[in-house]
This record gives structure tokens, sequence and C-alpha cells, in this order.
């Protein structure tokens, strides 16, 4: 055991898992930003931000994990406009994913890494092409799980085939959890990395001290990621794991993927709820840790929507709306 702790060491890991205080931050000095996830809709993304406003919560990125694949051309263009009208990233899922898929392996009792993995040739080009849309849209964040759809969107963003200011945002669900596999997905092309929902103060320390890619962190977790409720930690989370993203997802509620405006009444009513959650760890970490700093709306290293076709929405939106507006 000392051989290996000492060739971590000499590698650029943590030796161990003792939870030293991070000094990395953000390009503006900021120790945490804040997100919003499962955004699933222009409806949900308009209450999440009127809900934002009203309790003072500055909100930095909106994710989703539907994926542009379940939006209507007109809905994918509305959300990014929005987005970029308030200085909110915003981050749709890559899908499909073999989850949603006709195969048995990823609904089996010990199947769930597979549910996140693109599977074949065609599945890595549906999910490549998810991010094409997206990204066509205006969309400068895609969610991002599996690691050959991460090889190969990088290099086609080195090539100038996706657009160079396009990141890659790592999903939980890509489920890597120790330092070295976390330097991979850094060295695949990740931007952000989203760490399981259990890992405990030290392990995030360790991964903090193996790479400078802004760490997305649960506060609170949906019951089907353990459904952990963190927030007396979040001042901890914080010292340890800057530049985080604290992310406040929702226990006891209802998993809503894929999501559709048959469900749009609970999805509004869970964003809501998300971001009035925010406002408790907020508070709780204004008062475990007044002195961390959170960046401004539009801040550098965020990637914002700079979207195209707002005024086709527009147009489209106004001559739906006697008929129930965008399908």
């Amino acid at each position: 055991m000392p051989h290996t702790r000492r060739f971590l060491a000499e590698h650029g890991f943590a030796a161990d898992d003792s939870p030293a205080t991070s000094v990395k931050r953000f390009p503006d000095g900021a120790h945490y930003r804040v997100e919003i996830p499962s955004t699933e809709g222009p409806e949900v993304l308009d209450a999440v931000l009127e809900e934002a406003r009203a309790r003072e919560v500055v909100v930095h990125r909106i994710s989703q994990g539907s994926g542009a694949l379940l939006l209507t051309d007109v809905e994918l263009a509305r959300m990014a406009g929005t987005a970029a009208d308030a200085s909110v990233e915003l981050s749709l899922f890559a899908r499909p994913l073999a989850g949603w898929g006709t195969g048995a392996m990823a609904t089996a009792s010990g199947g769930g890494p597979v549910a996140a993995q693109a599977r074949g040739t065609d599945g890595l080009v549906h999910a490549v092409d998810d991010i094409h849309r997206s990204a066509e849209a205006g969309v400068r964040s895609v969610l991002i799980t599996d690691l050959g759809v991460l090889r190969v969107a990088a290099k086609m963003r080195e090539s100038g085939d996706l657009p160079t200011d396009l990141r890659f945002k790592i999903s939980v669900q890509m489920g890597l959890a120790n330092p070295a596999s976390v330097r991979v997905a850094e060295d695949f092309g990740a931007d952000t990395y989203n760490v399981p929902t259990d890992l405990t103060i030290g392990q995030l320390a360790a991964i903090r001290a193996a790479t400078d890619l802004p760490l997305d962190v649960y506060i609170e977790a949906p019951d089907d990621l353990g459904g952990f409720v963190r927030h007396q930690e979040i001042g901890e989370i914080v010292r340890v794991a800057a530049p985080v993203y604290v992310k406040f997802g929702l226990r006891n509620a209802p998993n809503i993927y894929p999501s559709g405006t048959h469900l749009t009444p609970t999805a509004v009513a869970l964003g809501r709820e998300r971001v009035r959650r925010a406002r408790i760890g907020l508070d709780l970490l204004a008062r475990q840790t007044p002195d961390v700093r959170t960046s401004v709306p539009g801040a550098d290293g965020l990637a914002l929507p700079q979207p195209r076709n707002r005024a086709e929405a527009t147009s489209w939106m106004s001559e739906h709306a006697t008929d129930g507006g965008a399908q």
C-alpha cells in the first residue's frame, strides 16, 4: 500500500482521502455556482427562472434529462432563447441511450450501468446527432454519459464539426468515482464532471486534487440516485470541491423521464420546489461559510446559449396561440 500511495502522489493524485481544502476556483474567482436539474421543457424553465427571481436565487446552470430528442424544434429554440436572455447556461442530455431501448440488460437487476450507454454504432450516431441538433439551436452545453460519445464529440469539436465553444457536462450516470477515472473523462474532453451522489467529503477532495474540472455535486439527490439530503454538508462540499456546481435535485419526487406535456404541471411544481430547496441550501451555506463567493449571472466560463431561431419560434408560437401553443 505505501508503494501505491507514493506512486499516486508522484503522478498528481492525492495519496489518500484526506478532506483537504481546495484552492481552485472558477475563472472569476468564485467557489461555487448553482445548478437546477430536471428542467424538462420551456414551461418548466419559465417557472424555475420566475421562482429564482422571487426567492433571490442566482441560478447559473439549468440542466435537463429528456434531451433535445424529446423537444420540438420550437421548444428547443424557445428554451435556448429564454436561457440566453436570462444569462443562464442550458445543458441538454444527449439521447437516446440503452435505458430507453429494447435491450433487456438495461432493465435487469445487474444491468444498471448499461442503461446510460450508447449501444452499437447506430446508438453512437444517434447520440452525437442529438448533440448536433442541440448545437444547431444555439445550445452550448450538452450532458453526456457515455465515454465513446464523449470521445467522438470532443474530436468533432476539435475538427470544427461541432462548435468550438460547445461544452461537455458529464452526467452523474457515467458513474466514474475515483480520481484516476475522472481524469480519464477529462482527457477525453469533459468540461465539468458530475460525481456520484454518495461520495464522502474526503473522496470529493481526492477527486478535486486530481482535476481542475468544475465538479457538479448533488446537495439533494433524486430517489433513484440515492435520495440523499446533504444540505448540512454544503459548506464542507464547497470547501473541498471548489470550483463546484451545487446541484439541487429533489427527494420524494416522481421520476418524470422521459418527460412531455402530459407531465408539465408536475414538472413545473418540482422545478419550483428545487429552487426553494436551493434557497434553503444557500442560506445554510451563508451561515456555515460566509466568506465563500458565487458568480454573477453570465459569468466567465458559463456556456451560455447562442440561439439563432428565436424570431422563428416567437412567430410560430404567436400563430398557434389559439390552439394551445407549441406542442
